[in-house]
């Protein structure tokens, strides 16, 4: 079987005059020093970490990635922003009453590399790693591994979100679970989740996470499906942001939908639920081609391929690009043969030619499609195509940051130190 690329559509704003250009400016959103506003969308009434790190080596005795070494010499005072530093903590983390006296007693030897053990074992101190350090608040939502709750951390009295996934006995944390936590511990960046803190215990396993207000569906249905064509821009580079930075790294999401993309009060979008995401090892590793939601998989994984890369993040881009400016899905199938049915109703049914292989594929004999004409052929890499409805690229995510529709936003956004946004 033959593996074919797809990957980001790009979408005319002169198609859909039904979106908002003239709302007020309000909220600033910081894509450059030079600030960037979003604009305030016409809502209706309505609805609305500290992880437990590795140091980069296996090894109790070697020295953190901080290289941090303070020196505690003539009994100098040890001080809140010493023991931040040293513990790589957030700047406005409350230390517990009596914790630094009780570490000025004990000299702690700040001119030695802190062991990954010693560093556990003083965020346990502190409360990191415990559930009595958060209180739930609200319930967010449940799936069939875990529940979401609104809370508050003790420790800086900000509000995280709280994702409880439930322990069984025989089978221990689910996969998906695992998988978020290895790769988000890693994955630092201003367009993606953060992850503080893991609290496990032995019937459940904690995920502590940055708290956003909604996600991109939620803000979309707030805004009667009508957004502002600026707005639209930001969010899309933003998430092409957060996804050019996880496939430097050679990770890829998988399960890109607006659910999954959470936005906060001041406008910065995040890359979360990384439960499907995984890190790949060469560009044409095979993969399962259960991933996606039906709505946002490219026709070569919906055929059954499972050899893929990072096309499969970028289709899904192309997918949620069009869902902002148009205010509705643009294929939104009920099963595998109805999407592919929408795909090539509006791209035209692949043949021999344009994609080699595929009339041996037998999902794609079984379905057998009407012959839509095939008005470009979309099944090459890095070609380009235009009509009516669709602009099409095939393209990487640093690349597609990199197009003309983005010029507006000013040179500035191209040179954010990956922990801004």
């Amino acid at each position: 079987r033959v593996r074919h690329c797809f990957s980001f559509l790009v979408l005319s704003p002169a198609l859909f005059p039904q979106a908002s250009h003239t709302q007020t400016l309000v909220h600033c959103l910081h894509l450059s020093p030079s600030v960037l506003d979003i604009v305030h969308e016409n809502l209706k009434m309505g609805s609305d970490g500290e992880s437990d790190q590795a140091s980069g080596t296996s090894s109790d005795e070697v020295q953190s990635p901080t290289g941090v070494c303070l020196r505690n010499r003539g009994n100098r005072r040890i001080s809140a922003e010493d023991l931040n530093k040293r513990l790589s903590l957030p700047a406005d983390i409350r230390i517990p009453d009596g914790y630094l006296e009780k570490l000025q007693l004990s000299s702690p030897p700040f001119d030695q590399p802190l062991s990954r053990r010693s560093r556990r074992a003083s965020l346990s101190e502190i409360g990191f790693g415990k559930l009595e350090t958060y209180i739930k608040l609200d319930k967010l939502g449940e799936g069939t591994y875990a529940t979401v709750f609104k809370g508050r951390s003790k420790l800086t009295d900000n509000l995280v979100a709280l994702k409880e996934i439930r322990l069984e006995h025989e089978e221990g944390a689910p996969c998906t679970a695992i998988r978020e936590v290895s790769l988000l511990k890693d994955l630092k960046h201003a367009n993606i989740v953060t992850l503080h803190d893991i609290v496990h215990t032995d019937k459940s396993l904690t995920l502590v996470f940055e708290y956003l207000d909604k996600d991109l569906k939620q803000y979309m249905d707030d805004c009667g499906n009508i957004l502002s064509m600026l707005n639209v821009k930001i969010f899309l580079f933003q998430i092409l942001r957060g996804l050019a930075y996880c496939h430097r790294r050679k990770v890829l999401h998988r399960d890109l939908k607006p659910q999954n993309l959470l936005i906060n009060d001041r406008g910065e979008l995040k890359l979360a639920d990384f439960g499907l995401a995984r890190a790949k090892s060469v560009p044409t590793k095979t993969y399962s081609n259960e991933v996606v939601t039906l709505w946002y998989r490219p026709p070569d994984v919906l055929l059954g391929s499972s050899e893929y890369s990072t096309q499969i993040d970028m289709w899904g881009v192309g997918c949620i690009f069009y869902e902002m400016a148009a205010g509705r899905p643009l294929f939104p199938g009920s099963t595998v043969e109805d999407e592919l049915h929408l795909i090539f109703r509006l791209l035209g049914t692949p043949i021999e030619d344009s994609w080699p292989g595929i009339s041996s594929i037998d999902e794609f004999k079984s379905y057998k499609f009407p012959k839509y004409k095939l008005i470009h052929n979309y099944f090459q890499p890095n070609s380009l195509f235009f009509n009516d409805h669709v602009f099409l690229l095939l393209i990487s995510a640093d690349e597609a940051m990199r197009q003309p529709y983005f010029r507006s936003l000013g040179p500035r956004v191209h040179t954010l130190p990956e922990s801004e946004s």
